[in-house]
């Protein structure tokens, strides 16, 4: 019979984050004596589903849980809209500056 670990959702957080920074998913691996096969495991589940933590058993807990999930991407679509908005206006103003012949 296999023994297997329970990991918390922080903790697969926190090493998902780490394996981002570092950009070696070996080595994070190792550091935490995990398999790197765990490690890609979570990364899959991460791109499918948009968060480590599973969707509840209960249809309408699932969906309020999915309601949740897609106000907060909508929040952070609109503020990363907002930041390319004010991004594509600096750089008009710095291309604007340039050719000018006398920017003073």
């Amino acid at each position: 019979m296999q023994n297997r670990k329970q990991y918390t959702d922080e903790f697969k957080e926190q090493i998902l984050k780490e394996c981002q920074e570092t950009g070696n998913v070996a080595l994070v691996a190792r550091r935490h004596e995990i398999s790197p096969n765990t490690i890609h495991t979570w990364r899959s589940a991460v791109r499918k589903r948009g968060s480590i933590k599973p969707l509840p058993k209960g249809k309408d807990q699932r969906f309020k849980a999915m309601e949740k999930q897609l106000k907060e991407v909508s929040a952070q679509n609109d503020k990363l809209k907002r930041l390319l908005a004010e991004k594509e206006l600096e750089l008009a103003i710095l291309r604007e500056l340039r050719d000018c012949q006398n920017p003073r």
